[in-house]
């Protein structure tokens, strides 16, 4: 026999969704734009030109990373590697390109640290109920 769910762990589980879906969305979009619309010359190119290090690795690093990380926070799966890496690439973002431009964008670091605040609380809530590894874990049964 399991314990009854409170209130705020079934409306934990939906926050987390909400907040997993959304941030998979934002970097699906970037990570899309980055793949099939510039394509790594350009995202190298352009990598380079902000003095990203190494811009031929991690150019094509960080879009597939957002694109393939995008669609595993929407689906909830390897969620907290997903964010983690998402971590990672805002912190990058923050320090190598938008700290020095100041905190409003359209060129500043605000998004960065929206985005960065939002991977945090993902890699550190988790999938949620409502995902594939919580499916995998056996923590949440598909509905029939």
């Amino acid at each position: 026999m399991t314990a009854p769910r409170t209130t705020i762990s079934a409306n934990a589980g939906a926050a987390l969704l909400v907040l997993r879906v959304t941030l998979g969305i934002i970097m699906l979009a970037h990570g899309y734009q980055k793949l099939f619309i510039y394509g790594f010359g350009g995202i190298t190119q352009g990598f380079a030109q902000m003095g990203v290090p190494m811009p031929g690795i991690t150019g094509p690093l960080v879009t597939l990373l957002e694109f393939f990380g995008g669609i595993a926070l929407i689906i909830g799966l390897l969620t907290r590697l997903a964010a983690l890496g998402f971590v990672i690439d805002m912190l990058g973002a923050f320090a190598l390109v938008h700290f020095k431009n100041g905190f409003f964008m359209p060129t500043g670091f605000e998004f960065v640290l929206m985005l960065l605040g939002a991977s945090i609380a993902v890699m550190l809530g988790g999938p949620g109920d409502f995902s594939v590894d919580a499916m995998i874990a056996g923590r949440r049964r598909p509905a029939t």
